[in-house]
């Protein structure tokens, strides 16, 4: 009996599961270096050394990258177990269940340093539960993603879903970066003069949150009743193998690695930009992200409509142009002729397109080259296919992150801000490489 097609109601079900991811890992993305390196004005105290490690790598990046180094084991096999699973009621879900409470407990935990002044008890203690943190939310996204190629059945309704899922992933950027806004509520309605613990009782609301979203698609989708999938029964090296082997989805990783790293720097240099740059207060920082993801809904109509008309593979060209531009412009903030909030408006108003577009094609491109291969192969491996695109998305996160940490060493505070400034150089090398390959990319017409 063929699969049915997916309603309305539980395609939000579906998207409302990457609401409740994007939350968590946008708070560590935009949190994490303030939280621990934060700004001489920002109130808070440093947690980790400014150490140099082999004359250019911080503490703080080298605790970014590490926590990586798990998923690189973790991520092919977590999508291995999930195509192979033979379980009754279907191959991703049953994962994701066991996923949601570890993964609230640990991104939690990664604002609860041990000591609360500087110190490297806090910097292996951060490796620790990030590590924790990285895996648990590993064993929900990988299996959740590998559903969109089994829950739409064809190229538009793989855009369609892919644009419900963006909604939702925007949905979550905007609730964690206004972290410092409900800090700020708190400590005005409960008398709290400890910005620390203000933020942390912020992250608890934010993660309890998450999951509860988190478990709408696990209760309200019945997963052998909307897909078709049959288990895998390739070894997991020879999966990720096949993976390499198709060119397409070679440029496509490139520049998709590129982009979130670039992506990441902008997330957690926001709040920097705001109070350094443009000397503005930081509750502006979750402000002006706001703006940006909701001018960017705008565009999802255009976005479905242009990749029918001209292919998604114009869009998202387009996209890194806009998105290499706005990176130069970082350089410049706060030297410009304009307001510094009139400048900041100028950014992310810039940035809405690239943000949509950028947002809702990469998975619907993805969905369609693990739907190609699976014809042409006869196997099920669109997990394994996902997990090297969400090992490379997180590597890139991470390693933006690192970037950005990395780069404060040359100045992050007002009237020494020249390290935020270069993020805008680095950015805009990344931007043109994704562009460079992603032209090499063939899209089937």
């Amino acid at each position: 009996m063929p699969a049915k097609e997916l309603p309305l109601k539980k395609e939000i079900a579906y998207a409302a599961g990457m609401m409740g991811w994007s939350i968590m890992t946008n708070i560590i993305i935009v949190m994490l270096p303030y939280f621990y390196l934060p700004p001489n004005n920002s109130g808070l105290s440093p947690l980790v050394p400014q150490l140099l490690v082999f004359g250019a790598f911080n503490i703080l990046s080298l605790i970014a990258a590490s926590g990586r180094l798990f998923d690189a084991i973790y991520d092919p096999f977590i999508a291995s177990l999930s195509d192979a699973s033979k379980n009754p009621k279907g191959r991703r879900i049953p994962i994701m269940k066991y996923a949601i409470v570890p993964a609230v407990i640990f991104c939690c935990l990664v604002f609860y340093p041990l000591s609360k002044g500087e110190s490297m008890i806090n910097a292996w203690w951060l490796t620790l539960v990030l590590a924790g943190f990285f895996i648990s939310l590993t064993s929900y996204i990988i299996p959740y993603n590998a559903l969109l190629a089994e829950l739409a059945h064809d190229t538009q309704q793989k855009v369609k879903l892919s644009t419900y899922q963006q909604v939702g992933f925007v949905v979550g950027m905007i609730i964690a970066a206004l972290c410092n806004n409900y800090a700020d509520l708190i400590q005005e309605i409960f008398h709290i003069s400890s910005r620390m613990e203000a933020l942390q009782y912020t992250m608890w609301g934010l993660c309890i949150l998450a999951g509860l979203v988190m478990i709408i698609p696990v209760v309200a989708i019945n997963e052998k009743e909307y897909s078709e999938a049959k288990p895998t029964h390739i070894p997991l090296l020879h999966a990720i193998k096949n993976t390499f082997r198709n060119s397409n989805f070679k440029y496509y990783l490139i520049s998709d690695f590129s982009y979130y790293i670039a992506l990441s720097i902008i997330s957690s240099g926001l709040l920097f930009f705001v109070t350094v740059l443009l000397g503005l207060p930081d509750s502006d920082g979750g402000k002006f992200m706001g703006i940006m993801v909701l001018l960017s809904l705008v565009f999802y109509p255009f976005i479905n409509f242009g990749s029918k008309k001209f292919g998604k593979k114009p869009m998202v060209l387009v996209a890194f142009v806009i998105l290499s531009l706005i990176f130069v412009t970082i350089y410049f903030l706060g030297k410009l002729p304009f307001s510094s909030t009139a400048q900041m408006y100028i950014l992310v108003s810039c940035a809405s397109f690239p943000l949509a577009a950028l947002g809702i094609l990469p998975n619907a491109i993805l969905a369609d080259i693990a739907q190609k291969d699976t014809e042409e192969t006869g196997e099920n491996h669109e997990g394994m296919f996902f997990a090297v695109k969400y090992l490379f998305v997180k590597l890139g996160q991470t390693m933006g992150i690192a970037v950005f940490a990395m780069l404060t060493i040359y100045g992050k505070d007002p009237g020494n801000d020249h390290g935020l400034r270069l993020n805008g150089v680095v950015g805009f090398i990344l931007c043109v490489l994704a562009l460079l390959f992603f032209s090499r990319f063939k899209e089937e017409k």
